[in-house]
């Protein structure tokens, strides 16, 4: 495992974000669609590779963990503009997002 200095970390906007819509991708089969509000004054779109695992009504309405300062990305012809954290074993069979333990506010700091 390759160590980073904790200056590094710190560069990482990591923030509570809530998923408030789920779209299927047009052009992928397994990326979404996601509209997040992290307590911004509009939401952001961010795209998702969690379908073969979570069907939209799972998602929807859920917090999760997000990078938020990420350049954007444009996947498949759609721009994400961060990232939603989550575990997965080896083989990506079991997808976990990383959530918080309780309700909290959208845009909430990650420390």
């Amino acid at each position: 495992m390759n160590k980073i200095p904790y200056s590094d970390f710190e560069k990482l906007d990591l923030r509570v974000g809530k998923i408030i819509e789920v779209q299927d991708h047009p052009k992928a089969d397994k990326l979404y669609i996601l509209t997040v509000d992290l307590g911004e004054p509009a939401p952001r779109t961010i795209v998702a590779g969690l379908k073969i695992k979570y069907t939209q009504e799972q998602l929807r309405g859920k917090q999760a963990v997000f990078v938020a300062n990420l350049e954007p990305v444009t996947l498949r012809g759609i721009q994400s503009e961060g990232m939603i954290l989550a575990a997965s074993d080896e083989n990506k069979e079991n997808v976990f997002f990383i959530k918080p333990e309780k309700e909290i506010n959208s845009g909430s700091k990650i420390h």
